[in-house]
Protein backbone atom coordinates (compact mmCIF):
# COMPACT_ATOMS: atom_id res chain seq x y z
CA UNK A 1 0.00 0.00 0.00
CA UNK A 2 2.81 2.44 0.84
CA UNK A 3 4.37 2.00 -2.60
CA UNK A 4 1.59 4.07 -4.14
CA UNK A 5 2.76 7.08 -2.15
CA UNK A 6 5.76 7.18 -4.48
CA UNK A 7 4.47 9.49 -7.24
CA UNK A 8 6.92 8.01 -9.77
CA UNK A 9 5.60 4.46 -9.38
CA UNK A 10 3.88 2.88 -12.40
CA UNK A 11 2.03 -0.35 -11.55
CA UNK A 12 -0.83 -1.40 -13.83
CA UNK A 13 -1.88 -4.20 -11.48
CA UNK A 14 -3.88 -1.47 -9.76
CA UNK A 15 -7.09 -0.71 -11.65
CA UNK A 16 -8.23 2.88 -11.04
CA UNK A 17 -11.96 3.54 -10.78
CA UNK A 18 -14.35 6.25 -9.56
CA UNK A 19 -18.02 6.33 -8.62
CA UNK A 20 -20.27 9.39 -8.95
CA UNK A 21 -23.96 9.88 -9.61
CA UNK A 22 -23.14 9.65 -13.33
CA UNK A 23 -21.38 6.31 -12.95
CA UNK A 24 -22.73 4.47 -9.90
CA UNK A 25 -21.06 1.20 -10.89
CA UNK A 26 -17.61 2.66 -11.47
CA UNK A 27 -17.62 0.89 -14.83
CA UNK A 28 -14.96 1.39 -17.46
CA UNK A 29 -15.94 3.92 -20.12
CA UNK A 30 -19.18 4.70 -18.26
CA UNK A 31 -18.47 8.10 -16.71
CA UNK A 32 -20.03 11.43 -17.67
CA UNK A 33 -22.82 9.98 -19.82
CA UNK A 34 -25.56 12.52 -19.08
CA UNK A 35 -26.42 15.14 -21.72
CA UNK A 36 -23.94 13.81 -24.24
CA UNK A 37 -21.06 14.01 -21.79
CA UNK A 38 -21.55 17.72 -21.14
CA UNK A 39 -21.90 17.52 -17.34
CA UNK A 40 -25.48 16.70 -16.72
CA UNK A 41 -25.90 14.89 -13.38
CA UNK A 42 -23.32 15.79 -10.72
CA UNK A 43 -25.81 15.66 -7.82
CA UNK A 44 -29.07 14.23 -6.59
CA UNK A 45 -31.69 15.39 -4.16
CA UNK A 46 -32.07 12.98 -1.26
CA UNK A 47 -35.56 13.05 0.20
CA UNK A 48 -36.21 13.41 3.92
CA UNK A 49 -35.73 10.00 5.50
CA UNK A 50 -34.31 8.42 2.34
CA UNK A 51 -31.47 5.88 2.43
CA UNK A 52 -29.38 5.73 -0.74
CA UNK A 53 -26.60 3.38 -1.85
CA UNK A 54 -23.72 5.48 -3.19
CA UNK A 55 -21.25 2.68 -3.89
CA UNK A 56 -21.47 -1.11 -4.05
CA UNK A 57 -18.07 -2.45 -5.08
CA UNK A 58 -16.79 -5.99 -5.51
CA UNK A 59 -13.23 -6.53 -4.33
CA UNK A 60 -10.53 -6.98 -3.55
CA UNK A 61 -9.82 -3.29 -3.57
CA UNK A 62 -9.38 -0.12 -1.58
CA UNK A 63 -11.27 3.16 -1.33
CA UNK A 64 -8.56 5.81 -1.39
CA UNK A 65 -10.46 9.10 -1.48
CA UNK A 66 -14.00 10.26 -0.75
CA UNK A 67 -15.13 13.75 -1.70
CA UNK A 68 -18.54 15.07 -0.72
CA UNK A 69 -20.41 18.33 -0.45
CA UNK A 70 -23.91 19.54 0.32
CA UNK A 71 -25.30 23.07 0.74
CA UNK A 72 -24.81 24.95 4.01
CA UNK A 73 -27.67 24.65 6.51
CA UNK A 74 -28.30 25.09 10.24
CA UNK A 75 -26.09 22.78 12.35
CA UNK A 76 -28.77 20.23 13.18
CA UNK A 77 -29.56 19.78 9.48
CA UNK A 78 -25.91 19.61 8.44
CA UNK A 79 -25.37 16.81 10.94
CA UNK A 80 -28.48 14.90 9.85
CA UNK A 81 -26.84 13.48 6.73
CA UNK A 82 -25.09 10.33 7.87
CA UNK A 83 -23.25 7.41 6.33
CA UNK A 84 -22.75 3.69 6.85
CA UNK A 85 -20.25 1.25 5.33
CA UNK A 86 -20.75 -2.54 5.12
CA UNK A 87 -17.89 -4.93 4.33
CA UNK A 88 -17.88 -8.33 2.65
CA UNK A 89 -21.66 -8.76 2.49
CA UNK A 90 -22.37 -8.00 6.16
CA UNK A 91 -25.78 -6.59 7.03
CA UNK A 92 -24.29 -4.70 10.02
CA UNK A 93 -22.27 -1.51 9.47
CA UNK A 94 -18.61 -1.15 10.37
CA UNK A 95 -18.92 2.61 9.82
CA UNK A 96 -21.90 4.56 11.20
CA UNK A 97 -21.35 8.29 11.64
CA UNK A 98 -22.65 11.71 10.57
CA UNK A 99 -20.98 12.69 7.30
CA UNK A 100 -19.49 15.90 8.68
CA UNK A 101 -18.01 14.08 11.66
CA UNK A 102 -16.49 11.46 9.33
CA UNK A 103 -14.63 14.32 7.62
CA UNK A 104 -13.44 15.70 10.97
CA UNK A 105 -16.13 18.33 11.56
CA UNK A 106 -18.11 17.82 14.80
CA UNK A 107 -21.18 19.67 16.09
CA UNK A 108 -22.64 20.38 12.63
CA UNK A 109 -20.39 23.37 12.03
CA UNK A 110 -18.15 23.18 8.94
CA UNK A 111 -14.94 25.18 9.10
CA UNK A 112 -11.97 25.26 6.76
CA UNK A 113 -8.98 23.11 7.68
CA UNK A 114 -6.52 20.61 6.23
CA UNK A 115 -4.89 17.61 7.86
CA UNK A 116 -2.87 14.66 6.57
CA UNK A 117 -5.96 12.45 6.20
CA UNK A 118 -9.02 14.72 6.04
CA UNK A 119 -9.69 18.22 4.76
CA UNK A 120 -12.56 20.67 4.56
CA UNK A 121 -11.41 22.97 1.82
CA UNK A 122 -12.95 26.42 2.21
CA UNK A 123 -15.22 24.79 4.78
CA UNK A 124 -17.39 23.23 2.09
CA UNK A 125 -15.39 20.64 0.15
CA UNK A 126 -15.16 17.59 2.41
CA UNK A 127 -12.36 15.09 1.69
CA UNK A 128 -11.12 11.87 3.24
CA UNK A 129 -7.87 10.20 2.17
CA UNK A 130 -8.17 7.47 4.80
CA UNK A 131 -7.55 4.08 3.14
CA UNK A 132 -10.52 1.69 3.30
CA UNK A 133 -9.43 -1.82 2.19
CA UNK A 134 -12.01 -4.52 1.45
CA UNK A 135 -11.58 -8.10 0.32
CA UNK A 136 -14.96 -9.25 -1.03
CA UNK A 137 -17.11 -6.11 -1.16
CA UNK A 138 -17.78 -2.64 0.18
CA UNK A 139 -21.15 -0.91 0.26
CA UNK A 140 -21.43 2.78 1.15
CA UNK A 141 -24.86 4.20 2.02
CA UNK A 142 -26.05 7.65 3.08
CA UNK A 143 -29.20 8.52 4.99
CA UNK A 144 -30.94 11.90 5.09
CA UNK A 145 -32.22 12.11 8.64
CA UNK A 146 -33.42 15.70 8.20
CA UNK A 147 -37.03 16.71 7.69
CA UNK A 148 -36.30 18.27 4.30
CA UNK A 149 -34.44 17.27 1.10
CA UNK A 150 -30.67 17.59 0.79
CA UNK A 151 -28.72 18.07 -2.44
CA UNK A 152 -25.69 15.79 -2.38
CA UNK A 153 -22.57 15.75 -4.57
CA UNK A 154 -19.95 13.03 -4.14
CA UNK A 155 -17.09 11.04 -5.67
CA UNK A 156 -15.50 7.81 -4.43
CA UNK A 157 -12.04 7.05 -5.85
CA UNK A 158 -10.79 3.50 -5.44
CA UNK A 159 -8.50 0.83 -6.84
CA UNK A 160 -9.29 -2.76 -7.69
CA UNK A 161 -6.40 -5.05 -6.83
CA UNK A 162 -5.39 -8.66 -7.40
CA UNK A 163 -5.11 -9.23 -3.66
CA UNK A 164 -4.62 -7.40 -0.40
CA UNK A 165 -1.80 -8.12 2.04
CA UNK A 166 -2.80 -10.02 5.17
CA UNK A 167 -1.77 -7.00 7.23
CA UNK A 168 -4.40 -4.73 5.62
CA UNK A 169 -7.10 -3.98 8.20
CA UNK A 170 -10.71 -2.92 7.73
CA UNK A 171 -11.53 0.66 8.73
CA UNK A 172 -14.13 0.95 11.49
CA UNK A 173 -15.61 4.36 12.35
CA UNK A 174 -17.92 4.81 15.33
CA UNK A 175 -19.64 7.90 16.74
CA UNK A 176 -20.39 8.45 20.42
CA UNK A 177 -21.90 11.33 22.34
CA UNK A 178 -22.46 11.90 26.05
CA UNK A 179 -24.60 14.97 26.70
CA UNK A 180 -23.80 15.80 29.41
CA UNK A 181 -20.87 13.78 30.71
CA UNK A 182 -20.86 12.35 34.24
CA UNK A 183 -18.78 13.92 36.99
CA UNK A 184 -15.54 11.94 37.58
CA UNK A 185 -16.41 9.45 34.83
CA UNK A 186 -14.11 9.62 31.81
CA UNK A 187 -15.74 9.97 28.40
CA UNK A 188 -15.16 6.95 26.15
CA UNK A 189 -13.74 7.75 22.71
CA UNK A 190 -13.38 4.14 21.52
CA UNK A 191 -14.04 0.64 22.85
CA UNK A 192 -15.62 -2.69 21.97
CA UNK A 193 -13.67 -3.71 18.86
CA UNK A 194 -11.68 -6.96 18.80
CA UNK A 195 -8.05 -7.02 17.79
CA UNK A 196 -5.62 -7.33 16.36
CA UNK A 197 -5.98 -3.75 15.29
CA UNK A 198 -4.72 -0.20 15.18
CA UNK A 199 -6.22 3.00 16.55
CA UNK A 200 -5.79 5.45 13.69
CA UNK A 201 -7.15 8.48 15.51
CA UNK A 202 -10.21 10.49 16.41
CA UNK A 203 -11.96 13.80 16.26
CA UNK A 204 -13.72 15.14 19.34
CA UNK A 205 -16.38 17.82 19.69
CA UNK A 206 -17.09 19.71 22.89
CA UNK A 207 -20.01 21.92 23.81
CA UNK A 208 -18.78 23.73 26.89
CA UNK A 209 -21.38 23.51 29.66
CA UNK A 210 -19.46 24.14 32.87
CA UNK A 211 -19.22 27.91 33.37
CA UNK A 212 -15.69 28.01 34.73
CA UNK A 213 -12.47 29.10 33.07
CA UNK A 214 -10.81 26.24 31.18
CA UNK A 215 -12.12 22.87 30.04
CA UNK A 216 -8.97 21.12 28.81
CA UNK A 217 -6.91 19.66 31.67
CA UNK A 218 -8.16 16.08 31.20
CA UNK A 219 -5.74 13.40 30.02
CA UNK A 220 -6.34 11.02 27.10
CA UNK A 221 -5.81 7.39 28.15
CA UNK A 222 -5.18 4.21 26.11
CA UNK A 223 -6.09 0.92 27.78
CA UNK A 224 -4.49 -1.88 25.76
CA UNK A 225 -4.79 -5.67 25.84
CA UNK A 226 -6.03 -6.31 29.35
CA UNK A 227 -5.24 -3.00 31.07
CA UNK A 228 -7.74 -2.54 33.90
CA UNK A 229 -7.38 0.27 36.44
CA UNK A 230 -4.47 2.05 34.78
CA UNK A 231 -3.71 2.57 31.10
CA UNK A 232 -0.52 1.76 29.23
CA UNK A 233 -0.47 5.22 27.61
CA UNK A 234 -1.64 8.33 29.46
CA UNK A 235 -1.18 11.86 28.18
CA UNK A 236 -0.67 15.10 30.07
CA UNK A 237 -3.76 17.08 29.07
CA UNK A 238 -6.23 17.76 26.28
CA UNK A 239 -4.36 20.52 24.47
CA UNK A 240 -1.15 18.52 24.82
CA UNK A 241 -2.76 15.52 23.10
CA UNK A 242 -3.63 17.84 20.21
CA UNK A 243 0.01 18.91 20.05
CA UNK A 244 -0.47 22.43 21.37
CA UNK A 245 0.07 23.95 24.84
CA UNK A 246 -1.17 26.58 27.28
CA UNK A 247 -4.74 26.53 25.98
CA UNK A 248 -6.22 25.57 22.65
CA UNK A 249 -6.93 28.08 19.90
CA UNK A 250 -8.01 27.45 16.30
CA UNK A 251 -5.29 25.82 14.18
CA UNK A 252 -4.62 22.86 11.88
CA UNK A 253 -1.51 20.72 11.36
CA UNK A 254 -0.93 17.42 9.53
CA UNK A 255 -1.56 15.07 12.46
CA UNK A 256 -3.40 17.19 15.04
CA UNK A 257 -5.35 20.42 15.24
CA UNK A 258 -8.41 22.23 16.56
CA UNK A 259 -10.15 23.90 13.62
CA UNK A 260 -13.50 24.43 15.38
CA UNK A 261 -13.35 27.16 18.01
CA UNK A 262 -16.50 29.29 18.18
CA UNK A 263 -17.85 31.53 20.90
CA UNK A 264 -19.23 35.03 21.48
CA UNK A 265 -17.17 37.76 19.82
CA UNK A 266 -15.11 40.11 21.94
CA UNK A 267 -17.72 42.87 21.74
CA UNK A 268 -20.42 40.62 23.24
CA UNK A 269 -20.67 39.34 26.81
CA UNK A 270 -19.04 35.94 27.41
CA UNK A 271 -21.16 32.91 28.19
CA UNK A 272 -20.47 33.49 31.90
CA UNK A 273 -19.01 36.53 33.69
CA UNK A 274 -15.85 34.56 34.44
CA UNK A 275 -15.76 32.42 31.30
CA UNK A 276 -12.21 33.37 30.37
CA UNK A 277 -12.00 30.78 27.57
CA UNK A 278 -15.04 32.34 25.79
CA UNK A 279 -15.40 29.36 23.43
CA UNK A 280 -18.63 27.34 23.44
CA UNK A 281 -17.93 24.98 20.49
CA UNK A 282 -14.60 23.19 20.18
CA UNK A 283 -13.53 20.49 17.76
CA UNK A 284 -10.12 18.82 17.57
CA UNK A 285 -8.54 15.89 15.70
CA UNK A 286 -5.53 13.64 16.28
CA UNK A 287 -4.06 11.13 13.80
CA UNK A 288 -1.68 8.42 15.05
CA UNK A 289 0.23 7.82 11.81
CA UNK A 290 3.96 8.16 12.66
CA UNK A 291 3.14 7.27 16.31
CA UNK A 292 0.92 4.19 15.87
CA UNK A 293 -1.32 2.75 18.58
CA UNK A 294 -1.40 -1.02 18.00
CA UNK A 295 -3.35 -3.57 20.04
CA UNK A 296 -3.53 -7.36 20.00
CA UNK A 297 -6.94 -8.04 21.50
CA UNK A 298 -8.55 -5.07 23.27
CA UNK A 299 -8.62 -1.29 23.07
CA UNK A 300 -10.30 1.40 25.12
CA UNK A 301 -9.61 5.12 24.68
CA UNK A 302 -10.97 7.68 27.16
CA UNK A 303 -10.60 11.36 28.02
CA UNK A 304 -11.08 12.97 31.40
CA UNK A 305 -13.40 15.93 32.01
CA UNK A 306 -11.09 18.03 34.13
CA UNK A 307 -10.60 21.77 33.88
CA UNK A 308 -8.94 24.66 35.66
CA UNK A 309 -10.73 27.26 37.78
CA UNK A 310 -9.32 30.62 38.89
CA UNK A 311 -10.79 32.89 41.57
CA UNK A 312 -9.81 36.49 42.14
CA UNK A 313 -9.40 38.20 45.48
CA UNK A 314 -12.81 38.95 46.95
CA UNK A 315 -14.53 35.95 45.31
CA UNK A 316 -14.62 33.77 48.44
CA UNK A 317 -18.33 32.92 48.11
CA UNK A 318 -18.01 32.00 44.43
CA UNK A 319 -14.98 29.82 45.16
CA UNK A 320 -16.79 28.02 47.95
CA UNK A 321 -19.90 27.47 45.82
CA UNK A 322 -17.91 26.07 42.89
CA UNK A 323 -16.01 23.73 45.18
CA UNK A 324 -19.30 22.25 46.42
CA UNK A 325 -20.32 21.18 42.89
CA UNK A 326 -16.94 20.50 41.29
CA UNK A 327 -14.59 18.22 43.26
CA UNK A 328 -11.00 19.30 43.18
CA UNK A 329 -8.56 17.12 41.20
CA UNK A 330 -4.80 16.90 40.90
CA UNK A 331 -2.87 18.66 43.66
CA UNK A 332 -5.94 20.45 45.03
CA UNK A 333 -6.51 24.16 45.49
CA UNK A 334 -3.44 26.35 45.29
CA UNK A 335 -3.19 29.66 47.18
CA UNK A 336 -0.58 31.78 45.37
CA UNK A 337 1.00 34.74 47.11
CA UNK A 338 -0.19 37.13 44.37
CA UNK A 339 -2.59 39.64 45.98
CA UNK A 340 -5.02 39.57 43.04
CA UNK A 341 -5.51 35.79 43.06
CA UNK A 342 -7.52 34.10 45.79
CA UNK A 343 -7.07 30.50 44.61
CA UNK A 344 -6.89 28.28 41.58
CA UNK A 345 -7.10 24.57 41.03
CA UNK A 346 -7.67 21.62 38.72
CA UNK A 347 -11.33 20.55 39.05
CA UNK A 348 -13.70 17.85 37.86
CA UNK A 349 -16.43 19.19 35.55
CA UNK A 350 -19.30 18.24 33.26
CA UNK A 351 -19.54 19.20 29.58
CA UNK A 352 -21.06 17.82 26.36
CA UNK A 353 -18.65 15.52 24.47
CA UNK A 354 -18.85 13.63 21.20
CA UNK A 355 -16.19 11.62 19.40
CA UNK A 356 -15.63 9.88 16.10
CA UNK A 357 -13.05 7.09 16.42
CA UNK A 358 -11.19 5.48 13.49
CA UNK A 359 -9.92 1.96 14.17
CA UNK A 360 -8.48 -0.64 11.81
CA UNK A 361 -9.27 -4.27 12.66
CA UNK A 362 -8.09 -7.47 11.03
CA UNK A 363 -11.70 -8.63 10.61
CA UNK A 364 -14.83 -6.57 9.89
CA UNK A 365 -17.20 -6.22 12.83
CA UNK A 366 -20.21 -4.06 13.69
CA UNK A 367 -20.05 -0.67 15.38
CA UNK A 368 -22.92 0.90 17.36
CA UNK A 369 -25.54 2.27 14.93
CA UNK A 370 -25.74 6.04 14.92
CA UNK A 371 -28.24 7.56 17.36
CA UNK A 372 -29.24 10.53 15.22
CA UNK A 373 -31.48 12.11 17.86
CA UNK A 374 -28.58 12.20 20.30
CA UNK A 375 -26.23 13.52 17.60
CA UNK A 376 -28.37 16.55 16.73
CA UNK A 377 -29.63 17.48 20.22
CA UNK A 378 -28.63 20.88 21.60
CA UNK A 379 -26.47 21.97 18.67
CA UNK A 380 -28.72 24.72 17.32
CA UNK A 381 -27.16 27.95 16.12
CA UNK A 382 -26.55 30.54 18.82
CA UNK A 383 -27.49 34.22 18.61
CA UNK A 384 -23.86 35.23 18.04
CA UNK A 385 -23.49 32.87 15.03
CA UNK A 386 -24.36 34.05 11.54
CA UNK A 387 -26.02 31.94 8.90
CA UNK A 388 -24.01 31.20 5.77
CA UNK A 389 -25.34 33.40 2.90
CA UNK A 390 -25.54 30.29 0.70
CA UNK A 391 -28.35 28.94 2.91
CA UNK A 392 -30.76 31.40 1.30
CA UNK A 393 -29.54 30.48 -2.17
CA UNK A 394 -30.11 26.78 -1.51
CA UNK A 395 -33.59 27.35 -0.15
CA UNK A 396 -32.78 26.09 3.31
CA UNK A 397 -33.49 29.46 4.93
CA UNK A 398 -36.04 31.84 3.44
CA UNK A 399 -34.69 35.36 2.84
CA UNK A 400 -35.92 38.16 5.07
Amino acid sequence: MSDLLNPALIDTSYESRAITFENLTGGRGAGGTAHGGRKGAPSRQIRAGQRLVLADIEGPGMVRHIWMTFPPAPPELMRSLWMEVFYDGSDQPSVSVPCLDFFGLPMGRPVAYASALTTAQEGRGFNSYIPMPFRRSLRLEVVNGADRPINLYFQVDYTLEAELPDSAGYLHVAFRRQNPTVMREDFVIAEGLRGPGRFLGCNVGIRVVDPCDWYGEGAVKFFLDGDSDLPTICGTGLEDYVGSAWGLGPHAAPYAGAPLSIGPPDDQPPLHPRFANRMEWIGFYRWHVPDPIMFRSELKVTIQQIGAAFFAAGQEERWEAYGRTNPVAGAGWLRPSHPAILAWGICERVDDYCATAYVYCAEPQPVPPLDLAAAVADIGRRSYERANPMEEMSGVVAPD
